[in-house]
């Protein structure tokens, strides 16, 4: 990816061009969120693993603090209580195997912005982000079961537009430069955040077949949507919704042990194998 970048840059904006007015020397930058809160987080601790530069996951443990997420009337436990012990379990079983590295961008009850979330894998250089979260359907208790979310072409779309309008907050997007044109940074927010869209399916898929046989998925497992956790444009990323919170079976299995053991281990066999896809194709 990073050489067609560099490729778009050098063919639609070539060295040599004279500074814009007000520009300092470099890159032109593009703001993935607002400057408000995003540097005030304390970046998480980050798991060890073996080998050298080996791959990192950031884990979002949706909601917190004032934020409870939905609320079961068959379980005492609110949806950020069910995703922060989800998270932990994800956390611990890749660092237990110690092949990926891993970090949570919450570890207590805190509450942090949708796009600090998202900010924290970006600082960390995170190759893969995963959000978890617990469903809720109060009108149907019979619905349950896991479903994975990516984000949406029309999201995708209206998002590259959106930070190719602003500047001066990241250096690079999936590691080339942004330029002093800002009609190239589009086209290469647009590339970097489609090719992050299709890992990001891509994963979603892994994650079904190396999960299914382990915990329930909705008969329509996998779903577009606009959320903003999504929106990183150069980081594979998905939601995953672990179960519904408002139905009797699901709740109890995800608030177990055995079922956040379960849950965490279908996650590990799917993010060890995606890397180990990437790493395999690198090679090639």
């Amino acid at each position: 990816m990073t050489w067609l970048l560099l490729l778009i840059i050098a063919m639609i904006d070539p060295p040599g061009r004279p500074p814009v007015a007000g520009e300092a020397p470099g890159a032109v930058t593009i703001p993935l969120s607002s400057a408000r809160g995003t540097e005030e987080v304390q970046l998480p601790a980050i798991t060890p693993a073996r080998g050298i530069d080996p791959p990192l996951v950031v884990i979002d443990a949706g909601h917190g603090g004032h934020d409870p997420g939905a609320t079961s009337p068959v379980s005492p436990l609110p949806e950020k209580d069910v995703t922060l012990a989800l998270a932990r379990e994800i956390r611990d079983a890749l660092a237990r195997s110690g092949r990926v590295r891993a970090a949570l961008t919450r570890d207590d009850d805190r509450y942090l912005e949708l796009q600090q979330r998202y900010e924290i894998a970006r600082r960390l250089r995170a190759n893969l982000f995963i959000s978890i979260h617990a469903d809720a359907a109060p009108s149907n208790d019979l619905a349950h079961g896991a479903t994975v979310y990516t984000l949406s072409e029309v999201a995708s779309d209206r998002q590259a537009a959106l930070l190719a309008r602003h500047e001066n907050a990241a250096d690079s997007v999936a590691g080339a430069p942004m330029s002093r044109n800002p009609e190239v940074n589009l086209i290469l927010i647009d590339l970097a955040q489609r090719e992050s869209m299709d890992r990001s399916t891509a994963f979603a898929r892994l994650l079904y077949r190396e999960a299914a046989p382990v915990f329930p998925f909705r008969p329509e497992w996998h779903k577009f949507a606009a959320f903003v956790v999504l929106k990183a444009p150069d980081i594979p990323s998905i939601l995953f919704e672990s179960g519904y919170i408002t139905n009797r079976t699901d709740a109890a299995y995800i608030t177990s042990p055995e079922g956040r053991r379960q849950i965490a281990e279908g996650m590990r066999r799917a993010i060890e194998a995606h890397f180990a896809r990437r790493f395999l194709g690198a090679a090639s």
